[in-house]
């Protein structure tokens, strides 16, 4: 299971993080995984990455360290996956705000990952939703961001051909 990055506040997690994590928390509870990767950086100025807060908000809820790996380095949803691959295997289970799933899931499909997604509820505004379909759809056109926010490039031609069918989106 990977729990995608969120913001943390000093050593804590925020409001969408938290959410983040008791979803994956109890989905680990259920047996459901057993291992939970956690990925996010830190923003600049910030102490601690996400993926190191979320990985200690999980331990003191009962998460052994083994079944934890903390990512502590990526900038944006397509970093996350993409360092968190090398320590993947199999079906993995995404956990992430509902709005940003869909395209959560686009760009594992696009790295190559086998993946599952676990939509985090709540009530999320109208411009988070349109937001994450515009981005889906520039990735639909051809273009994926580079590791590091070094922008937008082209993918080759036949990269999108085994997606399949876009899913449904929001």
């Amino acid at each position: 299971m990977a729990v995608l990055g969120a913001a943390q506040y000093g050593g804590r997690p925020s409001p969408i993080l938290e959410r983040r994590l008791e979803a994956a928390l109890h989905l680990y509870r259920q047996g459901l995984a057993p291992k939970v990767a956690v990925a996010g950086g830190k923003a600049p100025g910030d102490r601690y990455s996400e993926g190191e807060v979320g990985c200690r908000y999980l331990r003191e809820r009962g998460v052994p360290a083994e079944a934890l790996l903390c990512e502590g380095e990526s900038q944006n949803t397509y970093e996350n996956l993409l360092f968190l691959k090398p320590h993947l295997s199999g079906r993995i289970l995404l956990v992430t705000d509902a709005p940003h799933l869909p395209r959560a899931l686009l760009l594992a499909r696009l790295l190559g990952l086998r993946a599952e997604g676990h939509p985090v509820p709540g009530q999320y505004p109208l411009s988070y939703w349109l937001r994450e379909a515009l981005f889906r759809l520039w990735l639909y056109l051809g273009l994926k961001p580079l590791p590091r926010g070094n922008g937008l490039r082209n993918l080759p031609l036949n990269a999108l051909e085994s997606l399949g069918t876009p899913g449904k989106g929001p």
